[in-house]
């Protein structure tokens, strides 16, 4: 398990994930840490005390919290839990049992998630069944994969619908109405009789749901004998429920498609040699798969033998296929274009990079955004005040002005259909799943709809150098001995050192000397120095290979040597240096390119009103080099990971700020920063589990397609609000003046709720 810093300046920002235990700070994976470059201020003090720490990938996750001793988790398909209705009488019916010691509720996949005492767990299924709902026990690893709900019978409905009909004509024609009132109660048994069961157990446990309060209205609109209103209410209402149900179902679905990507067969050689079609459940690490032209790939794996052109557009959201030939990464769910191969499974298909972006999704879609918790708390409030004000409108009139109790019963029951805020309460998550599902279809891995949507406020954003803005591959390009002693092979020995590392300039040292055919030499007590370099131990004598900053911290920095440094590094390039502690033996020069894609990246973010910064441990020198090629506002060098921490809380000072990074030593700053953005290099298991945002394909383009896409899901939240109260004050003026009737309050209610459904759904296709 690896851990991340705790995010500190957003409340939602819990906590994530970091690798760095066991890792060379100095040269592994982080790209900028050998800070190439000088400061004069070394003494600099780290920033005090360390982050708290804690073992979740998702912040919004109880499932990753720890569970006391003695207590276990467990995972609860509730077929029945539909919307904040049914969570809230599940949380009030739970929450007083001293054996449950925590809840989450995944509405949109029907999932609850309990921490509770070892002996509860029958005692929790039985008071969820009270509550007229049935459990499914869930494996803690199993998806919250969304099922086909079981389709009922029409007819029932349509029976109830003409039993409406027929009321409404019986009143019309002025028949008995012994004739109305049976087709009115037939219709109203027929269609309403789950409703009144909920609603019953609603009020019994003393929640107003609208089930509760849809009853309350039938039967006091039968109690008035408005027959034939009565049976069309319940009717419509129930149709109006069902179209809702099918609306949700829709979004509650829009990852199935990511589910049905893999395959669930693939041809796999067996140990005897023999090639088989074998369930993708059965197939271990280390299996050879064989995929035809146009097949869909089943596991993640490394091609063996062959090549092709993968389609990964499911995985990375890239528009072309990429050529993969020996030792090229193959992802589940993508598509051979041409050509056949055999690649090596390297994991299995419940951990494969599609099944990763799949379960990062669902637990993004159980985390709620700011809006919604906004909304879910002010309908705690806003129903109890509608139903008290229509008890006001039903007694005060009559009993204070003189009114009749008909008219005025009538209107409060007309208010009471219009109090329950399914609209408003809908709204949030819909459009937050649709947005979900919309990124992840373009290879952008959003880890909560809290960064979704607070992605429209970023001011800042931060990247990263090496692996970000440049490619990270960086060529030798010069390289110079300077005060070495006679019989002392000075490039061979930095040749030793840096082919212990695997930083992108180290690595570029290794090739050269590779290539020259130069053979390492043996060294003994190797370590890193973090954000300096590494040092080791070559026939009996320590050196130290690193950045200019460790040169002047040895003292073996001179004024020549500093000229010369100073001309390298004006031309952007990275410099580093072999010193035995007393003479600076040899110096390299290396240089980065710079990515296609960074130019149009920053531009389009620009565009955006966003301002860009570089945070690189590089010198200063090449980091206003690399700025000024690809228009970046702001450029620090020499920064170690203490350094780039402090630059992200000074930006957060005038705004929002994002960052993007990818290596180990970015997490600080990726942990401080209000969205943290990694480049997931199609599957990289640290991006994916400890970012905020994983860019599957590296691509920067997309961050700016994620603010767009934020921004759209701001807009479609502030209509799906402002239409769901602004059609309920129209109804309730219109009930108020004697102008509303019921059927009109459940068209109007359910009518609201169908809109920001189909709205936020809007999102699903951008």
């Amino acid at each position: 398990m690896s851990y991340r810093p705790v995010k500190t300046t957003h409340a939602d920002h819990a906590c994530g994930h970091d690798d760095s235990a066991g890792h060379d700070h100095a040269h592994d994976h982080h790209h900028d840490s050998h800070a190439h470059g000088h400061s004069h201020s070394h003494g600099q003090e780290c920033c005090a005390g360390q982050p708290l720490q804690t073992p979740t990938s998702n912040p919004n996750s109880m499932a990753a919290a720890s569970i006391p001793a003695g207590h276990t988790l467990t995972r609860l398909r509730i077929a029945q839990m539909d919307c904040p209705t049914e969570e809230a009488l599940i949380r009030k019916k739970l929450g007083g049992m001293t054996t449950v010691r925590g809840l989450e509720f995944n509405l949109m996949q029907r999932v609850l998630t309990v921490v509770h005492r070892n002996d509860a767990l029958s005692a929790i299924e039985a008071a969820i069944r009270d509550l007229g709902m049935t459990t499914e026990p869930m494996a803690i690893a199993a998806k919250a994969v969304p099922r086909e709900p079981v389709g009922k019978p029409w007819w029932p409905l349509a029976l109830a619908g003409v039993a409406a009909l027929g009321a409404e004509i019986v009143h019309w024609l002025a028949l008995p109405e012994w004739l109305a009132a049976l087709l009115a109660l037939a219709a109203i048994v027929i269609s309403g009789t789950g409703t009144y069961q909920k609603g019953w157990i609603a009020l019994r446990h003393g929640n107003l749901n609208i089930n509760a309060l849809m009853s309350i209205a039938v039967t006091g609109a039968v109690l008035l004998r408005q027959w034939p209103e009565a049976a069309m209410v319940m009717v419509l209402f129930t149709i109006a429920e069902l179209i809702e149900a099918k609306s949700l179902d829709r979004a509650r679905n829009a990852i199935r498609s990511l589910v049905q990507l893999a395959p669930e067969r693939a041809m796999v050689q067996l140990a005897d040699g023999q090639w088989a079609d074998v369930p993708v459940k059965a197939v271990a690490i280390g299996q050879s798969v064989r995929v035809k032209p146009g097949e869909r790939i089943a596991l993640d794996g490394v091609v063996t033998v062959g090549r092709s052109s993968v389609n990964q557009a499911p995985i990375t959201g890239e528009s072309l296929p990429v050529e993969k030939s020996v030792g090229d990464s193959v992802f589940a769910g993508t598509i051979n274009e041409s050509g056949s191969f055999e690649y090596q499974v390297t994991a299995e298909s419940t951990h494969s990079t599609l099944a990763r972006i799949i379960h990062a999704v669902e637990e993004a879609q159980g985390a709620r955004a700011p809006t919604q918790r906004f909304v879910d708390q002010f309908a705690k409030v806003y129903t109890p005040v509608v139903f008290a004000f229509a008890l006001a409108v039903a007694l005060v009139p009559p009993l204070v002005l003189g009114g009749g109790w008909h008219d005025w019963i009538y209107r409060a029951l007309v208010l009471l259909v219009i109090a329950c805020p399914c609209a408003l309460v809908i709204s949030t998550p819909v459009t937050i799943v649709s947005g979900l599902a919309a990124a992840a279809r373009h290879g952008i891995l959003i880890k909560g709809g809290v960064y979704l949507e607070e992605g429209h406020k970023l001011a800042w954003l931060a990247f990263d150098k090496t692996g970000t803005i440049t490619h990270g591959k960086p060529a030798l390009t010069d390289t110079a001995l300077l005060d070495t002693p006679a019989g002392v092979d000075a490039i061979r020995i930095a040749t030793s050192l840096a082919a212990r590392s695997d930083h992108p300039v180290s690595h570029a040292i290794t090739v050269a000397g590779r290539g020259n055919g130069t053979l390492p030499l043996e060294v003994t007590d190797f370590a890193a120095i973090p954000g300096r370099g590494v040092r080791g131990t070559v026939g009996g004598v320590l050196y130290q290979l690193g950045n200019h900053r460790l040169i002047h911290e040895l003292g073996v920095c001179s004024p020549t040597l500093e000229t010369r440094l100073g001309e390298l590094e004006e031309q952007g390039k990275t410099v580093i240096l072999l010193t035995d502690g007393e003479h600076v033996l040899v110096l390299f020069a290396v240089a980065d390119t710079i990515k296609d894609s960074s130019r149009a990246a920053i531009q389009a973010l620009h565009e955006l009103g966003i301002k860009t910064v570089m945070l690189t441990g590089d010198n200063a020198h090449t980091a206003r080099a690399i700025a000024a090629q690809v228009h970046i506002d702001e450029a620090l060098g020499d920064q170690l990971p203490e350094d780039k921490l402090r630059a992200v809380e000074g930006y957060a000072r005038s705004g929002r700020v994002g960052m993007v990074g990818d290596g180990i030593n970015d997490a600080p700053a990726l942990a401080r920063a209000d969205i943290g953005f990694a480049m997931g290099a199609a599957g990289t298991d640290t991006a994916i589990e400890t970012a905020d945002v994983a860019l599957m394909d590296d691509d920067l383009n997309k961050i700016a397609r994620f603010v767009r896409l934020s921004r759209i899901t701001r807009t479609v939240l502030v209509q799906n609000i402002a239409t769901a109260l602004g059609i309920k004050a129209v109804f309730l003026v219109l009930t108020l003046l004697g102008l509303g009737t019921m059927w009109m309050a459940v068209f109007a209610d359910m009518g609201a709720s169908l809109l920001v459904v189909a709205n936020g759904l809007r999102l699903v296709r951008q």
